[in-house]
C-alpha cells in the first residue's frame, strides 16, 4: 500500500479507487470487492452512468412504447378493432424514468452490499496513487490507492457550428425527455443512436428525416444489413439521405432549418420542429489531470494496452473513455479483465474488441459480431458465406415479422466463425449464440450438428450455417443470395 502521511486518514486509504460509476466503473468496483480489496468509487452524477440513466436503458424503455404503437397499428391483421387510441408522451417518458430509478437503485444496493464506499464529487488524479475529490459541500478529500481505474465514459458529440440547446436542437439526452412528441424531426447521424431514435419517433407518429455523411446508414454494419435497414426505413416513411454534408442548422422560435448538400451535389433546405444530433460521442477525459501525468490520448480517448493499463504505472482506463466500441457490455467486460489482471487472477484473457457484439434496437433490430463480409474478403481467406431469409422462418411468419435475415461468414478452410450479421425481430436476443460459438471455437460443421428448437426465430441461425456449407434445408440454393 502507499505510505500515508501523518495527516492522511485511514478511511482515505484504499486498494483501488475507481473514478466513474457507469457500467465500467461500478462493475470494476464490485469485482475488486469480490477479491477482498478495499474499494472506493467516485461519481459526480448518477450511479449507473449514461447507460443506465440517459442511454441504453431509458432508450429501450421508450422503444418498448414504440413497439406497442406498432402493435396497435398492425392489430387489425390479427382481428382486433382498435379505435380512439390516445397517446401521452409524458406517460412514456415517466415510464422510462421509473425503469431508470429502479435500476440505479439496484446499483446503489449492490455497491453497498459489497462494502464499496461511494464518494460523491468531482475527481482529479492528482499524482501517483492519489485522487483528489471536490465534494459538493466545497470540501476536498484525498483518496490514496496503489491502483486507480478511470471509467468516466463519454458524452454526445456535436458537429462544428451546431450547438444543442435542449429545446430545438437535441442531444440524445434531450430526446429521452421531450415535453411532447414533435410533429417532425431531423436526425443527423445514423449510427446505432440515430437509427434507434429515428425508428422510435417514426413509430410514435413523427415525420422523420435521417441524414448521414457516410455512403450508407449504420456504416459499421455489413453492407447487406445497412441496405436492408434503409429499405425498411424508407418503406416506413422515413426519408433517408446518405452521403450528405451539413451546411447549417438554424434554430428559430418554433422550428429548425437544416441546410445540407446531397451526395449528388444538390443543395437542400428542410424545416422541422426538432433536430437531433447523433454524430457519436466524445471521451470524458478532460479535467482529470491525466495529460499532466503522461497519459497518452487518441482523438481524446485514453490509450491503453490489452490489460487496460495506461502509460502511467498503476493507472488504468476502461469503457468509453478508453475508446471504441463505446458499448456498456464492453466496458463491463474490460472492468473485470482489468481488475482480475491487477490481482493476478489465473486464466485471464485480454478482450478481443473485434468480437464484441453490437446491437441496434430499431425496427428492424440489428445484431452483429466479428467481421463484415467486406472485411473478411480483405483478409484474403477463402470464405463460406451463408444467408437465410426470415420469410422462410415459421416463427417469424407467425409473429407477422418475416422481414430480415441471418448471415454467417466462415473461413472456408478451418471453419472458423469470422462474422455473424442478423437483422429482424428480436435478433439482439440471438447474437449471443454466435458469441458463445466463437468463444468455444465452434466451426461451421460443429454448429451444423446443433439441434435448434422449432418453431423459433433462432432456427434461422442454424439455416444460415447450413447455407454456408451449401446445404440449407429451407432456402432454395438458387435464391441463397437474395437477402443480400
Amino acid at each position: 500500500m502507499n505510505e500515508k502521511s501523518p495527516l492522511q486518514r485511514q478511511s482515505d486509504i484504499f486498494d483501488i479507487v475507481v473514478v466513474g460509476a457507469g457500467p465500467g466503473g461500478y462493475v470494476a468496483a464490485i469485482r475488486a470487492a469480490q477479491h477482498g480489496l478495499r474499494v472506493a468509487v467516485v461519481e459526480r452524477a448518477e450511479l449507473g452512468g449514461v447507460c443506465a440513466n440517459w442511454g441504453c436503458i431509458p432508450t429501450k424503455a421508450m422503444l418498448h412504447g414504440a413497439d406497442v404503437a406498432h402493435a396497435i397499428e398492425e392489430s387489425a391483421a390479427l382481428g382486433f378493432a382498435v379505435a380512439g387510441v390516445a397517446f401521452d408522451m409524458g406517460s412514456l417518458v415517466g415510464f422510462s424514468r421509473k425503469v431508470v430509478a429502479r435500476l440505479t437503485g439496484g446499483i446503489a444496493s449492490l455497491l453497498d452490499a459489497n462494502g464499496i464506499e461511494v464518494v460523491r464529487g468531482s475527481a482529479t488524479v492528482a499524482g501517483k496513487g492519489r485522487v483528489r475529490v471536490d465534494l459538493p459541500d466545497g470540501v476536498g478529500r484525498d483518496l490514496r490507492a496503489d491502483h486507480i481505474i478511470v471509467a468516466t465514459g463519454a458524452r454526445p458529440r456535436s458537429i462544428p457550428g451546431v450547438v444543442p440547446d435542449g429545446d430545438r436542437i437535441w442531444t440524445s439526452t434531450d430526446a429521452l425527455r421531450p415535453a411532447d412528441r414533435p410533429a417532425s424531426l431531423v436526425v443527423i447521424g445514423s449510427g446505432a443512436i440515430g437509427v434507434e431514435f429515428a425508428s422510435l419517433y417514426r413509430d410514435l407518429g413523427t415525420e422523420v428525416i435521417l441524414l448521414e455523411a457516410a455512403p450508407a446508414i449504420l456504416p459499421v454494419e455489413d453492407a447487406a444489413v445497412s441496405a436492408f435497414v434503409e429499405k425498411q426505413f424508407t418503406a416506413r416513411g422515413i426519408a433517408v439521405h446518405t452521403g450528405v454534408s451539413i451546411d447549417s442548422v438554424q434554430a428559430g422560435p418554433a422550428s429548425v432549418e437544416v441546410r445540407f448538400r446531397t451526395a449528388a451535389g444538390a443543395d437542400v433546405s428542410t424545416v422541422a420542429e426538432r433536430v437531433l444530433v447523433a454524430t457519436g460521442v466524445a471521451a470524458n477525459s478532460e479535467g482529470l489531470g491525466l495529460a499532466e501525468l503522461g497519459v497518452r490520448f487518441d482523438r481524446g480517448f485514453v490509450v491503453t494496452d490489452e490489460w487496460c493499463r495506461t502509460a502511467v504505472a498503476g493507472l488504468y482506463a476502461v469503457g468509453d473513455v478508453a475508446g471504441a466500441p463505446c458499448l456498456a457490455h464492453k466496458a463491463s467486460h474490460e472492468a473485470v479483465v482489468c481488475v482480475d489482471r491487477i490481482v493476478g487472477e489465473p486464466g485471464v484473457h485480454p478482450l478481443d474488441r473485434d468480437y464484441i457484439p453490437g446491437c441496434t434496437y430499431s425496427r428492424p433490430q440489428v445484431a452483429s459480431l466479428g467481421l463484415t463480409e467486406k472485411q473478411a474478403r480483405e483478409t484474403g481467406r477463402p470464405l463460406q458465406v451463408g444467408v437465410f431469409d426470415l420469410v422462410a422462418n415459421g416463427k417469424a411468419l407467425a409473429l407477422n415479422e418475416p422481414s430480415g435475415f441471418v448471415k454467417t461468414i466462415f473461413d472456408g478452410e478451418t471453419g472458423e466463425l469470422l462474422g455473424a450479421h442478423l437483422v429482424g425481430p428480436e435478433v439482439t436476443e440471438m447474437i449471443q449464440g454466435f458469441g458463445i460459438a466463437r468463444g468455444l471455437e465452434a466451426t461451421a460443421e460443429s454448429l451444423a450438428d446443433i439441434v435448434f428448437a422449432h418453431p423459433t426465430v433462432s432456427e434461422a441461425m442454424h439455416e444460415s450455417v447450413l447455407a454456408a456449407l451449401g446445404r440449407s434445408l429451407h432456402w432454395p440454393p438458387a435464391k441463397a443470395t437474395a437477402a443480400r
